[in-house]
């Protein structure tokens, strides 16, 4: 399929438009339209939240009887179903809109290449695959809870530049500036949960918290706490939604956590410990799309050890704290280079005095 420079650049718009849903519409796709008629936008819309219109419903209404015979830009498949909102493959058709063009097909299940059939079937000419890549950059965590049935892991971390996170006593506030902090709290307010370890909670009492950023939505926090060591008492536990997994069967001493309005899985495995796989699992049911691991080098290197990492997002801050400090990553000795972990490098650059990597892990 071969497209024209006037449509990457409306597909490029209503990306930007996508992106305005940043951090809003969990647990749905970020999604933009664009209205183009002779040349001209003539609506345009994005997504907002889940249970709102969608992106071509508000571009629709601003075009108005412009739409007939216009082209659509979608950056994902109109939805051809029923859900909370009517199908938007529905409305293109009713607005008689002459193209459709969508970024990418829909992988859910009940969309999936469906919207674009209903479309096709009414005349109206239909093309995909524009700009692919950048809509699957920007729905990676609604595309990976459908596709692959677990969020979209990212793990973030703040080091010195040789690779510590803390001293030995445990102290580690603050070893980044504050533009560093602040553009963490940009990661947080695009996740859909933050999970953290028992370690972590035991050592700083986190909040785990959006403050630095405006937005509508706090994340969940979720502990990965195998022997219900952590205090129900803990910050981490009060106001918002709060997942406890632990290996702890006995509903007995889950009590002072529940009477906190936290949620308590049980999901243990035959070491005793929290089966990663099978949290990761149940928390993409619970629709979230995006998770951020906030954690200490216990957990961090058991999801990596688990190929559960996606990528990494590291702090690495001007300042050496010395071999007796505390590292990144729980990881066995390795005794042969065949067994490293490799990353690729996408991104790097200045956040304050911090040198900040986005850091794609590769699969196992």
């Amino acid at each position: 399929m071969t497209f024209s420079a006037v449509d990457h650049a409306m597909m490029a718009r209503a990306l930007r438009l996508a992106e305005q849903g940043l951090y809003t519409t969990t647990p749905n796709p970020r999604v933009g339209c664009v209205v183009v008629r002779d040349g001209e936008i003539v609506g345009e819309g994005w997504h907002v939240a889940a249970g709102t219109p969608h992106a071509e419903v508000h571009a629709l209404r601003m075009a108005g009887d412009r739409a007939r015979g216009a082209t659509a830009y979608v950056t994902l498949e109109p939805c051809s179903h029923y859900g909370r909102t009517p199908p938007c493959a529905k409305g293109l058709i009713e607005a008689g809109v002459g193209r459709v063009v969508a970024a990418m097909q829909d992988p859910y299940h009940e969309v999936a290449g469906r919207g674009l059939g209903m479309l096709r079937e009414a005349g109206i000419e239909v093309a995909a695959g524009l700009l692919e890549a950048e809509a699957r950059r920007l729905n990676k965590g609604f595309l990976s809870r459908v596709e692959r049935g677990r969020p979209w892991v990212t793990l973030k971390a703040a080091a010195s530049l040789d690779g510590k996170t803390a001293l030995l006593n445990g102290a580690s506030q603050w070893i980044t500036g504050p533009e560093a902090r602040r553009d963490v709290h940009h990661l947080r307010a695009r996740s859909c949960a933050i999970l953290t370890g028992s370690g972590t909670v035991l050592a700083d009492d986190p909040q785990l918290t959006v403050r630095e950023v405006d937005t509508a939505r706090q994340p969940w926090r979720v502990v990965v706490d195998s022997g219900l060591q952590t205090p129900a008492q803990a910050r981490i536990y009060r106001d918002g939604r709060t997942i406890l997994a632990t290996a702890v069967a006995d509903a007995a001493p889950h009590q002072p956590y529940r009477q906190q309005g936290v949620e308590v899985w049980a999901l243990g495995d035959a070491q005793g410990q929290v089966d990663l796989a099978r949290l990761l699992a149940r928390l993409a049911q619970e629709g979230v799309g995006e998770l951020m691991v906030e954690a200490g080098a216990g957990l961090n290197g058991a999801m990596l050890q688990a190929g559960l990492v996606d990528e990494i997002v590291l702090y690495l801050a001007p300042t050496l704290l010395g071999d007796a400090a505390q590292g990144l990553f729980g990881w066995p000795a390795l005794t042969s280079l065949a067994e490293k972990r490799n990353v690729d490098v996408r991104d790097l650059r200045l956040v304050g005095q911090d040198v900040r990597l986005e850091l794609m892990v590769s699969p196992r």
